[in-house]
């Protein structure tokens, strides 16, 4: 039942149902099927001989010495599957061999989309590669420099400028800048953008207000200079200008259209146009705030769990400083 629900909110649950008992497990595979959600069974097939030379906790011992009943294949049946979905031999395959069999069929099932899911059988570098940042060769910040010269330039907003950080930084791969009318409107209907045929889970929006003067300013020119402070960050290649539906956007977005929301208030008095297109970066975001060190790279984590051999990663999202409940939380995920 609890799988149930959270299915039904859109989450993936894996279960290890350690029922022996075919009648135990249709019952969980029925409940999902009477709320129309889809149900896999693995069936983990493995030895028992196996499972004792594995069993750290001496389990299996405890039960053959009689001090644990009703343990399943030494005193109690198990009723071997009838029809798994899916047989996982773990006596003949890697844990990543073994993983990897449950993420292709997730994939092949449409859980999972194909353009997020890891492979298990790969090393763990590869994942640095799957980050597409936006920045240019150094050996190309010179030229672009000159170039903007002559280029029409926005003015970013502080918002403006923290988007170009995620972007540039592959935060929001596979974005290659700021959100053309295809893609916002993707996002903003379907919450998932086409890429390659694959569906990209994302939610919102990310785009660059501009005034209908700045509009008119860059016309049909090919590429846009974007300034912060008088400071030259990047270059909106073929630009794609379109109208801003605020109130539609607000709408989807927050579900609401109430003024008096603070990001909804930003919106409305942000431009009445939207303008899209890639992103040449030529440098990093620095807010020398004395936290740029803290700020790293989706790249410089991925490289940093790497090097720790990190097998597994736990985060949080803070909206506020960190208080007792919060410290407690990250202390006992690390224990």
């Amino acid at each position: 039942e609890v799988s149930k629900l959270f299915a039904d909110a859109g989450h993936i649950c894996l279960c290890s149902f350690v029922s022996p008992f075919k009648q135990d497990r249709e019952r969980a595979r029925k409940a999902h099927a009477e709320s129309n959600l889809p149900f896999f069974e693995v069936f983990v097939d493995t030895p028992i001989e196996i499972c004792e030379e594995r069993d750290i906790k001496g389990l299996y011992k405890k039960a053959r010495q009689g001090l644990i009943k009703g343990f399943t294949g030494v005193d109690q049946e198990y009723q071997k599957p009838e029809a798994p979905e899916l047989v996982v031999k773990t006596a003949k395959t890697s844990v990543g061999e073994s993983v990897q069999l449950v993420v292709d069929m997730l994939v092949e099932n449409g859980i999972i989309p194909k353009g997020v899911a890891c492979n298990a059988l790969k090393p763990k570098t590869d994942s640095v590669d799957m980050v597409k940042e936006l920045f240019v060769p150094e050996s190309s910040v010179k030229d672009i420099i000159n170039e903007a010269h002559n280029m029409p330039r926005i003015d970013m907003t502080k918002v403006d400028l923290q988007w170009l950080q995620v972007l540039s930084e592959g935060w929001a791969t596979p974005l290659k800048g700021f959100m053309r009318e295809d893609e916002y409107l993707q996002v903003l209907h379907f919450n998932t953008l086409l890429v390659d045929n694959e569906r990209i889970n994302q939610s919102i929006p990310i785009v660059l207000p501009i005034s209908t003067e700045q509009k008119e300013k860059i016309g049909n020119k090919s590429d846009v200079a974007l300034f912060y402070n008088d400071d030259l960050y990047a270059v909106i290649r073929n630009p794609d200008i379109y109208y801003h539906k605020k109130e539609e956007r607000v709408a989807r977005q927050f579900g609401t259209t109430h003024k008096n929301h603070p990001h909804i208030k930003m919106i409305y008095e942000s431009g009445d146009w939207l303008i899209g297109g890639d992103l040449d970066v030529i440098k990093r975001v620095r807010w020398s705030d004395g936290l740029d060190k803290y700020r790293l790279t989706p790249k410089e984590l991925r490289s940093k769990f790497n090097t720790m051999g990190a097998d597994v990663v736990f985060a949080f999202q803070l909206r506020n400083p960190i208080h007792n409940g919060h410290a407690l939380l990250m202390t006992d995920t690390k224990r």
